[in-house]
């Protein structure tokens, strides 16, 4: 045998050992897949593995016809696939809706993947149980920007959407968590440069934080009080229950977004803050302490090539949508709705979005009342075509009244500050209705 007929024997050994080292092996777990029926309702439940994907499906047996599908939120990056049953599973089956959701391929944030794999589900639930006379498209977090994608990309295949908490600014997103850390280090005075070190939380964050007040969050010196005006301008403005957000995701949740400048999920070759102007407050002329600091603070330009990884949105929207999303959520913040919004009104199609705040500071902290309150609102715009009413979150000067937010957010229900030792937390009350 010669040398040339060796060498590709060899390479045609290695080769695809080396590429299976490489991918990450997810799998789906058959015996998790089995779900019980709602007690009192009979259906008929589905689930398998399609694609690589689990996914369950279930149709009442007085099926209105109608399909909901559900698009989970981030799982991290472990290699189980889980499924779970829609958060409104036993609202819609007890109304005569089917609905179906995936596990997507992988984990990680791959909002573009996890679109197809939801899409295609669709395409087996038509297989086994014919075509819906509507088939709804309904997420959260990663799963809000999965919805916005496909309510974009194949209109004619849905009827309407729901898209909460969801990072539908996409990469912008992942951009301001660079914008907290490299403020914080350029006012603390500590200024280590990103992407950081591997000592960043166990060394820098401690330092950085004592430079920013005797007890950050809680109690700040000057620099501190400049980082967090910053950030509730970089994070969608002045707004009812920022404050709280701000003590609860860098307090309660202790170094929740210095984490997330450290890793920002896999995405800090992704960000960029080159062109940005920062603020301390919303005087538009920029004072001295502005102009030294936008001067000094480091400048990131992203990696073109990763940054399309954080698949974007167009606002190009095909099929009516309504948005939700709590103001005090620094993970997943409020700026999201507002660069969606522009998105939508740059393409002329601002009358197929709705949008809606909710009084909280958690990430994804929706009541079930307001989230069957906005799928029935969905529902009946889509077979009226008439919008129903919502949050104009452009209009600074609204956005900005202590009683914004108020108008949807269901008042009845204990919120998160309700929680042992969080009432700290609890924000000013709505005026009475």
């Amino acid at each position: 045998m010669n040398r040339t007929v060796t060498a590709l024997v060899l390479l045609s050994l290695i080769a695809p050992a080396a590429l299976a080292a490489k991918a990450p092996k997810y799998f789906v777990d058959p015996a998790k897949l089995p779900f019980n029926d709602v007690p009192g309702i009979s259906s008929e439940r589905s689930w398998g593995v399609l694609n690589g994907a689990g996914y369950r499906i279930e149709v009442p047996d007085d099926w209105n016809g109608s399909l909901v599908l559900w698009a989970h939120g981030y799982r991290g990056t472990g290699l189980e696939l889980i499924v779970d049953n829609h958060p409104l599973r036993t609202f819609l089956i007890a109304n005569g809706y089917a609905w179906a959701a995936s596990s997507y391929g992988k984990n990680g944030y791959d909002a573009l993947g996890a679109a197809k794999d939801t899409h295609t589900l669709r395409s087996r639930f038509i297989e086994q149980f014919g075509m819906p006379s509507r088939i709804y498209v309904t997420g959260a977090s990663l799963g809000g920007h999965v919805t916005a994608l496909m309510a974009e990309r194949w209109p004619s295949s849905y009827s309407g959407a729901v898209s909460a908490c969801g990072a539908i600014g996409d990469a912008e997103n992942f951009d301001f968590y660079l914008d907290f850390n490299v403020a914080a280090q350029t006012l603390s005075g500590i200024d280590q440069s990103f992407p950081f070190a591997a000592d960043y939380l166990t060394a820098t964050v401690p330092a950085t934080k004592a430079a920013l007040g005797p007890a950050f969050p809680f109690v700040l010196n000057a620099s501190g009080t400049q980082l967090a005006g910053l950030t509730e301008l970089r994070s969608g403005g002045v707004r009812p229950l920022f404050d709280q957000g701000w003590l609860y995701w860098n307090g309660v949740a202790g170094d929740f977004l210095f984490g997330l400048g450290k890793d920002a999920l896999g995405f800090n070759a992704a960000v960029e803050n080159a062109d940005v102007t920062y603020q301390f407050d919303v005087d538009p002329a920029l004072s001295p302490a502005e102009v030294m600091f936008n001067g000094t603070v480091q400048r990131i330009s992203s990696n073109p090539t990763v940054r399309r990884k954080i698949t974007p949105t167009t606002g190009n929207l095909g099929i009516p949508m309504l948005t939700l999303a709590t103001l005090g959520d620094l993970f997943v913040p409020f700026v999201n709705q507002q660069i969606y919004a522009e998105r939508v009104a740059a393409r002329g199609k601002s009358d197929l979005l709705v949008q809606r705040a909710m009084r909280d500071f958690g990430h994804c902290t929706f009541t079930p009342s307001e989230l069957i309150s906005s799928f029935v609102d969905l529902v009946e715009w889509v077979n009226t075509d008439v919008a129903p009413a919502g949050d104009d979150v452009l209009d600074v000067a609204g956005v900005a009244d202590p009683s914004f937010g108020c108008e949807f957010t269901d008042q009845s229900s204990p919120r998160l500050w309700d929680s042992p030792g969080l009432g700290f937390l609890t924000p000013e009350a709505c005026p009475a209705p």
